[in-house]
């Protein structure tokens, strides 16, 4: 099985050296399956085609170690929680490596939050839609799990766009500060700063 020492790579670029267990009682461990995963988003083919996003992505020489990356991730805040995810490009908005200096695990909620959204964006900004009947732009923003605000209407998709943004910089806000005792101070950092560009 590809990722046991001595065995062929992982993904083609990962290197399992033995040093920490992979796999306990027949199941991959948690932090092999997120090494594993992480390696498959930035170059197995399939996964590429499904999430084209992550063309372009890849993994620092450190991290295709997974007793480097075991060793890195068991030092950082949050590792020990269910759920929470690895992520790139908080701390460097729109970054492509992942690298002990770039990444940082995050609650799902925050992770979701954050997550651009060329797939499901179409031809308008993020955040708005067009009535086709009477060609009036509308503004909605998510606000957690399956909530759904409507914003306003408007005659212009940029004005519908930027009352999205100040809603959506408002919420990630909010989140940070219901999340700030739990997460690494670098990610409350971020949040507090981040800014919604139109391509997101």
């Amino acid at each position: 099985m590809a990722g046991k020492a001595g065995s062929r790579l992982v993904h083609g670029v990962g290197i399992n050296d033995g040093k920490y267990k992979a796999i306990v009682d027949g199941k991959t461990t948690c932090i092999y399956g997120k090494w594993q995963r992480m390696l498959g988003r930035c170059y197995d083919e399939k996964s590429l085609i499904a999430k084209p996003t992550y063309n372009g992505c890849k993994v620092s020489e450190n991290f295709k170690s997974y007793s480097l990356f075991y060793e890195w991730y068991t030092k950082q805040i949050g590792f020990s929680n269910t759920g929470w995810q690895l992520d790139k490009d908080l701390l460097i908005k729109g970054n492509k490596v992942y690298s002990e200096d770039t990444c940082v695990l995050l609650p799902k909620e925050i992770n979701t939050l954050i997550t651009k959204n060329d797939a499901r964006r179409g031809e308008y900004p993020i955040g708005v839609s067009k009535h086709k009947r009477d060609g009036i732009y509308s503004a909605t923003c998510n606000f957690g799990k399956d909530v759904q605000k409507y914003l306003g209407s408007f005659s212009c998709p940029m004005k519908a766009f930027s009352v999205y943004k100040a809603a959506k910089e408002s919420y990630i806000k909010q989140v940070a500060e219901q999340y700030k005792p739990q997460i690494d101070p670098r990610a409350y950092k971020a949040l507090l700063e981040y800014e919604v560009n139109i391509e997101d």
